[in-house]
C-alpha cells in the first residue's frame, strides 16, 4: 500500500493568513516548512488512488504530487474516491474542487453524508456514488474497517437531529503487503476500544491538533479560552490522558502527528514539547512523505 501524505495541518493550515503568531511568522521567515491542510492518498496498486478525506487545498495538493497528474488520457486520473472521517469544512471543501470528476465514490458517516452540502451541488456536474458506509467494506484491493469516534457535529449541521457517529476513524489493511494504516485525524477523547483498534498497525496518523488544552488562549493572548478549544473536538497530546501517554503504550507501531493546528508548540523543533514528542516515539510528518506499507 502506497500512502502520500497530502497534507499534515488544522484548518487554516501553516501558516494561516489572518495569524501573525510566532509559528505563522516562523514559516514565512522560511525557517519551518509550510503545511497545507490534512489529507492522504492511499493506492494498492499505485495508479489508483483514493483520498482520505478532501481538503481546501486539494488543488495544490493534487498538481504537486506526480503520482496523482491525469492521463494518459486529456480527462484521465487516477483517483477513484473519497473516505471522509468526519463533515468538518476543513475535510469537505475540497468535494467542491473536484466536481469535474465522474464516477467518483464518497464513503462518508451517515449522518455527514446525509448533510455534508458538497453531496447535492457537486452532484449537479457528475452522478457520484455514496455507499452507505458500512462497518468493514472492501475497494481496490484494500480492506476498511470503520471506527466510531465521535458524535461532534460540524457547525453547519449543528442543529441536526441524525444520529451519530459523525466522526470516525479507519483502519485500512493491505492483504497483499499484510501493510495497515490507521487515519484518525478527529479524536475528541481517546475513545473505549480505541488501542485495540490501532494495535498492530503498522503506522498511524493520529489527531495533533494541540498539544496542552489551554494553548489556544495562550496563543491568542486569552482572545480564544480553553473551553472553546476543547468544543473544537481534538484531544490535546499532553497530560496524564492525552494522546502522547496513550502511545507510549503501544509500541510496534509507527506513530505520526497529523492535524496540526498552527498553534501547536511540537511544530518547533527545538521546543521542549518537540522533545517530548519525540521522546513519546512519535514523529512529525511533512507535506509530501510517503509511506510504503
Amino acid at each position: 500500500m502506497r500512502v502520500i501524505v497530502l497534507g499534515t495541518a488544522a484548518g487554516g493550515g501553516v501558516p494561516q493568513w489572518n495569524c501573525a503568531c510566532p509559528t505563522c511568522e516562523a514559516v514565512r521567515a522560511g525557517a519551518a516548512p509550510a503545511r497545507s491542510q490534512d489529507c492522504l492518498a492511499i493506492s494498492a496498486d499505485g495508479r489508483n488512488f483514493h483520498l482520505l478525506n478532501a481538503s481546501p487545498d486539494i488543488r495544490t495538493q493534487l498538481t504537486s504530487c506526480a503520482a496523482l497528474a491525469p492521463g494518459p488520457g486529456a480527462r484521465q486520473t487516477p483517483l477513484r474516491g473519497v473516505l471522509l472521517t468526519d463533515g468538518e469544512l476543513d475535510h469537505t471543501l475540497g468535494l467542491f474542487q473536484l466536481k469535474e470528476a465522474a464516477g467518483l465514490r464518497v464513503w462518508a458517516p451517515d449522518a455527514v453524508a446525509n448533510t455534508v452540502p458538497a453531496r447535492e451541488i457537486a452532484g449537479r456536474y457528475h452522478g457520484w456514488q455514496w455507499p452507505e458506509l458500512e462497518s468493514e467494506f472492501e475497494f481496490d484491493g484494500l480492506r476498511v474497517t470503520v471506527f466510531p469516534v465521535s458524535d461532534k457535529q460540524p457547525k453547519y449541521a449543528a442543529e441536526s437531529t441524525l444520529p451519530g457517529p459523525w466522526v470516525v476513524a479507519y483502519r485500512i489493511e493491505d492483504p497483499a503487503t499484510g501493510g495497515s494504516l490507521v487515519y484518525a485525524p478527529c479524536v475528541a477523547q481517546w475513545p473505549a476500544g480505541f488501542e485495540d483498534f490501532c494495535a498492530g498497525a503498522s503506522c498511524a496518523l493520529l489527531d495533533g491538533s494541540f498539544y496542552a488544552p489551554d494553548e489556544m488562549a495562550d496563543a491568542t493572548g486569552g482572545g480564544v479560552g480553553s473551553g472553546a478549544q476543547l468544543a473544537m473536538g481534538h484531544l490535546p497530546m499532553a497530560g496524564e490522558h492525552g494522546s502522547l501517554a496513550r502511545i507510549r503504550r503501544s509500541p510496534g507501531t509507527r506513530w505520526l502527528y497529523t492535524h496540526l493546528n498552527n498553534t501547536n508548540p511540537v511544530l518547533d523543533p527545538v521546543s521542549p514539547e518537540h522533545a517530548e514528542l519525540v521522546a513519546a516515539g512519535a514523529e512529525l510528518p511533512v507535506d509530501g512523505m510517503e509511506l510504503v506499507l
